[in-house]
């Protein structure tokens, strides 16, 4: 039954990860597998000799000699148990994205390109780039990727030049997103599932991830795409509204404080977030009941035009569809979990990789399995990779190993567009190939992982 239950998640796994060619969306495979595994759990539960559990983060003693009604309870609370945690997940997610759409609803980040004040594509380069790793950190690197291409495109018109703009984009969205608890969902999974806290993460990653940023735009400013300036005149662009700049600072502010609250009240993240979310929401709501637009009519005209409540506007834009993956995919890897594969995997994994030098002797890893993690990132979905680790490792709170896959798995996607969300949607936006990302950025953003983990060991010697 377990051989079974490992093929259908091999050919789940394969089906996400082809979702292009297959032209079937990620999600559908993700909930499918879910459904699958657990049903073969119930169906052969008696069969099973070994179970997990996930509070004690051990296998369970003398489970096979249960009874079958035990056994049954025993999974029930398990799955129970592990919806708890992704919901989680999701929750905090649903709030982060909410203030997001509620601060585009009043085009809050029209206010960002007012930084923009010169033609060099040089300095464009660097302003973005730094834009997107300190924006990436605070409103997540898929968010902020779509919020820099769509102010890129008035501000570089020539798509050629922009795709080159967008590609660096990516690779200093994913690396400002590595450092921040809040800055990708893998990081945040890591976060919620207390295996980082937030000094801790920003004291090993701010660095490295920086390195990570810093060193393929260095080398990418001293070629061709990025000498002289930009054409074309600069338009003026006039905001829909002049509360934008006001929920920009609000919104991100608040996103800003969940991490504290979590510090202050030791309580989970997403209650934070539904606090923040609850505040900008006040906010939002008063200020829709002023004049809103620039036509200067009065609120009830607004009204009539569907703008009554930027909260409601804001809940329909949401992506279901990546909430309903990351649903699909982290149950189908608890799965695994429950049945001890993935913790039975990991023992031989240590045992059988050997270990790089006496640094790594307590993370229980050597650095080369974290690294090729970050290269399978590229390729397979970083979500349940980051999501298996957490079932094959059980080192203890801020243990350096979680640290190194925090950043592996959110800074190793940039070596293929397809291999991070921040990617995907940047293909989408751009409409840039495949093979063009790999021969032109792929390379720089393999630099970039490679000096960051250089630059991550580093720091771990000298503050071990």
């Amino acid at each position: 039954m377990e051989t079974i239950m490992i093929v259908i998640f091999v050919l789940g796994y394969l089906a996400i990860t082809l979702e292009h060619n297959l032209k079937i969306d990620k999600l559908i495979p993700a909930l499918a597998m879910m459904a699958i595994l657990w049903a073969f759990m119930a169906f052969g539960i008696d069969g099973f000799t070994t179970w997990f559990d996930s509070g004690k983060h051990a296998l369970m003693e003398n489970f096979g000699m249960l009874e079958h009604k035990e056994k049954m309870h025993l999974l029930e609370e398990t799955l129970l148990h592990h919806l708890g945690k992704t919901c989680e997940i999701l929750v905090f997610l649903l709030g982060a994205m909410t203030i997001v759409e509620i601060i585009d609803y009043f085009d809050g980040f029209s206010t960002i390109k007012s930084y923009v004040k010169t033609k060099s594509k040089g300095k464009i380069l660097w302003i973005f780039a730094f834009l997107a790793f300190i924006l990436s950190a605070i409103i997540d690197n898929l968010t902020a990727t779509i919020v820099l291409i769509s102010i890129l495109q008035k501000i570089v018109k020539n798509r050629d030049t922009r795709i080159w703009y967008a590609g660096l984009i990516i690779v200093a969205a994913n690396a400002g997103g590595a450092w921040s608890p809040i800055g990708d969902v893998t990081t945040t999974m890591l976060w919620i599932g207390n295996k980082v806290t937030t000094g801790n993460l920003i004291t090993y990653l701010l660095i490295p991830s920086l390195v990570c940023m810093v060193v393929p735009v260095l080398i990418a400013s001293f070629m061709p795409a990025f000498k002289g300036e930009i054409e074309g005149e600069e338009e003026e662009d006039k905001p829909k509204s002049k509360f934008g700049p006001t929920m920009l600072y609000l919104g991100l502010a608040a996103i800003v404080f969940v991490p504290i609250f979590k510090t202050v009240t030791h309580l989970p993240p997403y209650v934070g977030m539904m606090l923040s979310l609850a505040v900008v929401a006040t906010f939002a709501e008063i200020y829709s009941n002023s004049k809103f637009t620039i036509t200067n009519i009065d609120s009830e005209h607004a009204d009539a035009h569907g703008h009554h409540s930027p909260v409601h506007h804001s809940l329909s834009k949401i992506e279901m569809p990546s909430i309903l993956f990351f649903l699909g995919i982290l149950m189908a890897v608890a799965a695994l979990e429950s049945l001890g594969l993935l913790f039975g995997f990991a023992d031989t994994l240590k045992e059988s990789m050997p270990m790089m030098g006496t640094e790594l002797a307590g993370t229980a890893v050597s650095d080369l399995v974290v690294m090729l993690l970050g290269v399978g990132s590229a390729v397979i979905d970083n979500v349940p990779l980051v999501a298996a680790s957490l079932g094959m490792f059980s080192e203890p709170l801020d243990n350096p190993l979680w640290h190194f896959i925090a950043f592996s798995a959110g800074t190793g996607g940039s070596m293929l567009i397809i291999g991070s969300a921040a990617g995907v949607v940047a293909m989408g936006m751009e409409k840039i190939d495949f093979f063009w990302y790999l021969k032109k950025i792929g390379w720089l953003a393999l630099i970039g992982f490679l000096a960051g983990s250089i630059a991550f060991i580093v720091m771990r010697s000298i503050l071990a």
